[in-house]
């Protein structure tokens, strides 16, 4: 009984700190995905969820300014050569890649370190793209006829991340009238972030 009344004043004691800790991860990863010149709001403020087909439910942070929508962030995921890849993916109110970041991941080294944007800038290669660009049948890698390098030896990992992105795309397309609505009420401002959360990390970016 001793223990676990330590364990749940533990608990309560650190939850605020390790929530606040999430927030400024998130927020940090945001930041790099969506420019910080493009938008005037806190953007862990007033996110939106929707729920794609099969009942996912998925947690979307509009950069805004002056209430108009100017681009969105919102997580993506691919199964890796080992397991879940989560990764953040920022776009333009065109559906255009503005930048993606690997939040998470259990990819051996070699291959892990190809997708983390600290280790190589494989993952600079999708900025500026989207739905038309490639065309889709050359959204892959390139072993599948796409335009995306794969790695030496190696396919699974990259062939992830570029489905998870195509996929991500796809959302922004199928939800983009709901995604791009004007926000009403009064523009959050900036403060420091108390609340939100990442997937659990391997690796952050």
């Amino acid at each position: 009984m001793i223990a676990a009344t330590l364990l749940v004043i533990g608990n309560l004691a650190t939850r605020d700190a390790i929530a606040q800790h999430r927030a400024e991860d998130l927020l940090t990863s945001l930041g790099q995905v969506i420019p910080s010149g493009s938008h005037d709001n806190d953007l862990l403020a007033q996110p939106l969820t929707l729920t794609r087909t099969g009942g996912e439910a998925i947690t979307v942070y509009r950069a805004r300014r002056g209430g108009l929508v100017t681009g969105v962030a919102f997580c993506v995921s691919g199964v890796g050569y080992a397991g879940p890849i989560a990764l953040i993916l920022g776009l333009d109110i065109q559906g255009k890649i503005l930048g993606v970041r690997v939040l998470a991941h259990t990819e051996p080294p070699g291959l892990g370190d190809r997708i983390e944007i600290q280790r190589d800038d494989w993952i600079l290669s999708f900025n500026g793209r989207s739905l038309g660009n490639p065309p889709a049948e050359r959204w892959a890698v390139k072993k599948d006829g796409g335009d995306f390098d794969q790695f030496s030896g190696a396919t699974i990992t990259p062939r992830a991340v570029v489905g998870a992105i195509e996929d991500g795309l796809r959302f922004f397309r199928a939800h983009r009238a709901a995604l791009l609505a004007p926000v009403a009420g009064r523009e959050p401002s900036r403060e420091p972030p108390t609340a939100g959360g990442t997937p659990s990390r391997s690796t952050s970016q």
